[in-house]
């Protein structure tokens, strides 16, 4: 059994990686958006199928796409490889990708101007689509008060300087997950603060619900949020237009069931998000986060043994 590390050595370790993060962000500002995207999409093209997770990514598209050729399976994977790896180098420059650079459309930006103005508070859900980065700062570019759920880096410095970096482009309020964000959300829609949170990870002890034909665990913290503040789920989506330009776009309200029981309310709400979040992959598939394993182990297990049995046969 391996001994814990001292806490100057965990400290040591800890600032090392800082000072890398510092040293890759330094490179990437002077480069500038452009250059900084193509370079990322070369390094995520170039690298990314040799990574553990190219299998993940793999077989999600064949649990969502079964039908479709392996020629179709393979363009996207390489597809989804570069705009990943164009997002990653594009985050530590979101504060110049923002609609007021003119690197951003806003459909539907009328919507957010109203929320702004109305100091209606909404919850924002949307998912891991192109650069996800772009929907919070179309948000709060926009005027509107919102709080911004993350998960927190386990390098308190690296956490520090992911923080600063958003606080460039005007996220200024954070909402960790877990118990403690919750907490702090539900203080926020007191407050008249919308919220937004991403709905398109797996949840273990949330509802299953459909999505692309196998059911998912899924949070339903967005939909019991807006039930018990009587608002609505605001979607939103974000699609790559060319290099490092971008349409967000700003969908129809989702109106959450008030019949009464409240636990079935909550998993309509779920299956509506979900199904948004399947129809916007089918548009645009290459532009989605595949290398996460959505869908629970004993899906994977079926596709597996599926496998087996058609090379056996």
């Amino acid at each position: 059994m391996s001994e814990k590390r001292q806490p100057w050595v965990q400290d040591l370790l800890w600032r090392l990686e800082a000072f890398g993060f510092d040293l890759f962000i330094g490179a990437v500002r002077l480069m500038g958006v452009d250059r900084a995207s193509d370079f990322g999409g070369w390094l995520g093209k170039t690298f990314g199928p040799m990574s553990g997770a190219h299998k993940v990514a793999a077989r999600n598209l064949k649990l969502a796409f079964p039908d479709k050729e392996p020629a179709w399976h393979a363009r996207i994977l390489a597809e989804q490889w570069e705009g990943l790896g164009r997002s990653f180098a594009e985050f530590p420059l979101m504060d110049k990708i923002l609609p007021s650079t003119g690197r951003v459309e806003v459909v539907g930006k009328a919507r957010l101007e109203q929320i702004a103005r109305e100091r209606i508070p909404v919850v924002f859900v949307s998912g891991h689509l192109s650069n996800w980065e772009v929907m919070p700062a179309a948000i709060v570019d926009s005027g509107v008060v919102c709080e911004m759920t993350y998960r927190a880096a386990n390098n308190p410095y690296v956490d520090k300087r992911i923080k600063d970096s958003r606080f460039r482009y005007g996220v200024r309020l954070f909402a960790p997950k877990g118990g403690d964000g919750a907490r702090e959300l539900l203080e926020g829609m007191k407050e008249g603060r919308s919220v937004a949170l991403m709905n398109d990870q797996k949840f273990n002890s949330g509802v299953a619900a459909p999505f692309f034909g196998h059911d998912a665990r899924t949070a339903p913290g967005p939909t019991r949020l807006a039930i018990r503040f009587g608002t609505v789920l605001q979607p939103m989506s974000v699609q790559r237009l060319k290099g490092a330009r971008f349409r967000a776009i700003v969908h129809d309200p989702i109106v959450p069931l008030k019949t009464g029981d409240r636990t079935a309310d909550i998993e309509a709400g779920v299956r509506m998000i979900n199904a948004f979040m399947e129809d916007r992959i089918r548009e645009r598939p290459a532009e989605w986060f595949w290398v996460h394993r959505r869908w629970p182990n004993e899906v994977y297990a079926a596709l597996a043994e599926r496998e087996r049995v058609a090379s056996a046969s």
